[in-house]
Parts: structure tokens; C-alpha cells; sequence
């Protein structure tokens, strides 16, 4: 069965919008990837800094999942499709999973500070995507996601410092 089209109302030419459209989508698979591995390092870590790591990654795994709303509309926004399955996202993700049975909690930390400086490249990627496509609204909201991905990075940074 064909897909219909969605006919979504925007200014954008579809052709401008696809590259926006593939680079966000890109955007959200990393973020559902490091939302999962947040939330992983968040239920396993153990140690003395338990309560202050398990709360600091709960919260940083909250504002990830938050913005994958945000993203998956703004793709439906400019008249495109955006991810549907799991597998869609393992397709698309450049965040690399963690599956070890343990992980130290300063390598947790590091591995996920290292992580939200990816995504925040992935993100300078959508801007300069919507930058060529003359996609303002995309340019202008992903700003606001850069800057949580590098405050996330620095929280992460400066915890490891003593993990």
C-alpha cells in the first residue's frame, strides 16, 4: 500500500526540506539512543556517589526525552516523515550502544560526555542543513537543544572530575 501524501502546509520546497528532514531524523535516533544509554548508566551505577549520579542522570535522561517530541515535529512540521520503529532509530544512530554487564561510574560519565559533544555536532549538522535550506525555525530551535546537549557535557564533565 502506497503511503499517502501528507500534504502538510509549509512554504518550504520539499526538496529543501528532505536534507533538513534527514538530518534531524539523524538527530532524534542519537537522542532515543544516548535517552536509553542515560537511563542504562542511570539504573546501574553504584558507588559513593550513587544518589548524586543516579539523580544528575535521571534528570539529563528527562531533558533528552523531551526534546525527541520537539524534533519529531519539526520533521512532520516541514511536510516529512520521521522515525518508527526501534529499528528505524539502530538504523539511523551514530550514538553507540552500551551493553557491558558493568561499568565504572567515571566511565559512564565519560562515555556520555563524550556522547552529548556528538550529539551537539549532530545538531550544529541540522543547523547548517536548515541554514541551506532557508529553514529559520529549524535554525532558530536547535540552538536551544545545542545548548542542553553542552550544559549536559559540562554537568558531566565536572562530575567526573571527582567519580
Amino acid at each position: 500500500m502506497t503511503a499517502p501524501d501528507l500534504k502538510t502546509p509549509t512554504d518550504l520546497k520539499s526538496n529543501q526540506t528532505k536534507s533538513v528532514a534527514d538530518a534531524l531524523n539523524g538527530a532524534l535516533a542519537d537522542s532515543y539512543a544516548l535517552y536509553l544509554k542515560t537511563k542504562n548508566f542511570h539504573w546501574h551505577v553504584s558507588g559513593p556517589h550513587f544518589r548524586d549520579y543516579h539523580l544528575m542522570l535521571d534528570e539529563q535522561a528527562t531533558e533528552i526525552l523531551a526534546v525527541t517530541d520537539l524534533i519529531a515535529e519539526r520533521v512532520r512540521k516541514t511536510g516529512n516523515t520521521t522515525l518508527r520503529s526501534i529499528g528505524d532509530i539502530a538504523r539511523r544512530q551514530s550514538v553507540k550502544d552500551n551493553d557491558a554487564d558493568f561499568v565504572s561510574p567515571a566511565d559512564m560519565l565519560k562515555e556520555l560526555r563524550d556522547d552529548n559533544l556528538a550529539l551537539v555536532e549532530t545538531f550544529r549538522a541540522v543547523k547548517a542543513a536548515a541554514t541551506e535550506a532557508g529553514d529559520n525555525a529549524t535554525e532558530g530551535i536547535v540552538d536551544d537543544w545545542t545548548d542542553q546537549a553542552e550544559q549536559r557535557a559540562w554537568f558531566l564533565f565536572e562530575a567526573a572530575r571527582g567519580a
